[in-house]
């Protein structure tokens, strides 16, 4: 199904029981960030907030949930548009020739071309209202979290062309720096940062155009990992089966979806100083540091008459970017299969692993050596060479059971010889790794082995042995056991009385397949989540993990303290004031409202620890 904008997809929600909405006037300053907050991390509906203070309602939380991410994208069922992208990307990389089969493959180019994104003329239903003189001001641009540099844009779709023509709409936030200037948020690796160089080495403006709402699958199309110099619009016409119609911007010469809700048309000056930008709550549960990025100028804003301004929050997962992910998984795994590797079955990000930090790849193994082939691979495809951790598991795991796949990993893993450790390029947003967008990785083959692979394997540890070894501790540390089958071990220690030197100062030498994860002493070992989250967001594989007599000790305590010697600066957890939180509450309780959530940052309390950090409290 195609949607006419905002507005048609909000009634859409509506009618299926997916959306509330809210009368009373609510911030966009810290307090809208707070009620969505606590309706997405507890499988709450979508939201479209009517009095925002501007002349324009906003709606967030849009795409939060499996259902209304199939009815953002326009289909009942994402595997069923997956077989169908598997079907047109097997007939075009079916390497066998021959004239009749070429013959057979125009009905399926004919099928691709009724998806390219047509270009019309006059105007569009998003240039109804046409402001020369712009002002961001007239728009409820969020201020997410406390310690956000600014407000921000925060589900754009920019759209970039390259000098020689190839175009691009991607998603990169933005900063309000005053009513015609914001920041533009692309990093080192995305194409728009590609666009930018290539105009930058010409001396010239860099046209941009932002586009805001329309049909929500503008907006996932942005988001899906597409090969540089697909048109996203392809895509976007590809799930809704109705090619999307671009008019030409007012104040440059970009085409933008003509339905589109708001237009904020500009340029890039690429001879200017790059300022600074940031921090930002984001989607890692931490704040992205300051830096310096390119200015966006604002030269003309434009809207339909009954444009809804859409937003996201991104920080402690789970967020609404979760099941963007997981739609992205649904509808790509045929392209990795039948272009990369063909013996992938399934992949999984858990969300804990905030999309890079871990990846989960069920495959069909049949030959020995198999699973490291797909490790080393997958590392240098595409987006997938930021993930930090992949980890291959054999055909007969649901990849989504966790505890059945750690249960594999945990016995198909010899250390000496299924665990690799290498370094290479990671999300800019990675804040475990000494450099910035560059650190250790690591890749675990813990397929079932063949003759072969089992040479050398020692005996697996039994839990109950472990019990002593930690003896000496106990009164310095709390410790919870993984399970009754499985050699892991968490440990929450605090650096000032018992460090992760007191680790290896214990007997290890009878020991043979133990992990070892240390944390701080605040987080609390018996949330599964939030225990996984901080163990995938702090460590770096090259740095923190250490083997010792074929047990593996992995430091995944915040870096802050001196003797940790980190050289960069070590951020905090994104999380509400207590200021938002009770504001929130009376909005919550008043009559009318959608009901009591408690705020999920209650399970949080920020507590500086040298250098601007943050850990984890408990409710202990």
């Amino acid at each position: 199904m195609a949607y006419k904008g905002l507005r048609h997809f909000a009634e859409a929600l509506d009618h299926e029981n997916e959306l509330i909405t809210i009368d009373e006037f609510v911030d966009p300053v810290l307090e809208i960030a707070e009620m969505a907050d606590r309706f997405v991390k507890t499988g709450g509906k979508a939201l479209l907030f009517n009095n925002t203070g501007t002349a324009f309602p906003l709606m967030i939380n849009m795409f939060a949930s499996d259902k209304r991410m199939s009815m953002a994208v326009g289909r009942n069922n994402l595997e069923e548009a997956g077989k169908e992208l598997e079907e047109i990307f097997r007939r075009f990389t079916d390497p066998s020739g021959g004239l009749l089969k070429k013959i057979k493959m125009l009905p399926g180019l004919a099928k691709i071309a009724s998806y390219m994104p047509k270009r019309r003329r006059g105007r569009g239903k998003c240039q109804q209202n046409i402001i020369d003189d712009p002002d961001l001001g007239i728009l409820p641009v969020l201020k997410c979290w406390p310690h956000d540099g600014g407000k921000f844009i925060t589900l754009p779709i920019v759209h970039t062309r390259h000098p020689d023509g190839e175009v691009n709409a991607g998603m990169y936030r933005m900063q309000i720096f005053d009513r015609k200037t914001t920041g533009m948020h692309w990093q080192r690796h995305k194409t728009g940062a590609d666009h930018f160089k290539a105009w930058k080495d010409k001396g010239e403006h860099m046209p941009v155009s932002v586009v805001l709402g329309g049909d929500p699958v503008y907006t996932y199309a942005s988001t899906a990992p597409l090969p540089q110099g697909i048109d996203e619009y392809i895509l976007a016409g590809f799930l809704r089966k109705k090619k999307v119609r671009m008019v030409k911007c007012i104040s440059n010469d970009l085409y933008v979806p003509e339905d589109a809700d708001i237009v904020i048309e500009g340029y890039v000056d690429t001879t200017e100083e790059l300022v600074w930008e940031g921090p930002f709550g984001d989607h890692t549960g931490f704040y992205s540091l300051a830096d310096k990025y390119p200015s966006f100028h604002v030269t003309c804003i434009t809207y339909r008459n009954d444009a809804v301004y859409p937003a996201t929050i991104v920080g402690v997962p789970p967020m609404e970017d979760v099941w963007i992910a997981r739609a992205t998984e649904k509808l790509f795994i045929a392209p990795i299969r039948l272009t990369l590797q063909p013996e992938i079955i399934d992949l999984h990000m858990p969300e804990a692993g905030v999309a890079h930090n871990l990846v989960l790849v069920k495959i069909r193994k049949t030959y020995p050596g198999q699973g490291m082939k797909v490790i080393n691979s997958l590392f240098g495809a595409g987006q997938m060479m930021f993930s930090k951790a992949i980890v291959v598991i054999s055909e007969d795991i649901d990849i989504r059971d966790y505890k059945a796949a750690a249960e594999q990993i945990f016995l198909n893993t010899e250390i000496n010889s299924d665990l690799m450790i290498t370094k290479g390029p990671l999300d800019a947003l990675d804040h475990s790794s000494d450099t910035c967008s560059f650190g250790g990785k690591m890749g675990i083959d813990a397929t079932k082995k063949y003759p072969e692979e089992l040479l050398n394997r020692r005996e697996i540890l039994k839990p109950e042995s472990l019990l002593k070894v930690f003896n000496p501790l106990k009164d310095k540390i709390r410790l919870r056991m993984f399970s009754d089958t499985i050699p892991v071990v968490f440990a929450g220690i605090s650096k000032d009385s018992a460090g992760l030197t007191d680790f290896l100062k214990l007997e290890y030498d009878e020991l043979a397949g133990l992990v070892l994860f240390v944390v701080d002493s605040t987080v609390d070992l018996a949330d599964n989540h939030i225990l996984f989250w901080q163990i995938l967001s702090n460590t770096d594989p090259s740095r923190d993990i250490k083997i010792i007599n074929g047990n593996i000790i992995i430091d995944s305590t915040a870096k802050y303290h001196p003797s940790d010697n980190f050289g960069r600066e070590w951020p905090n957890i994104v999380i509400s004031d207590d200021q938002t939180i009770n504001s929130v509450d009376n909005i919550l309780n008043k009559n009318g409202s959608p009901g009591f959530i408690n705020s999920p940052s209650l399970k949080l309390k920020m507590m500086d620890a040298g250098g601007g950090a943050s850990v984890l409290m408990t409710n202990n």
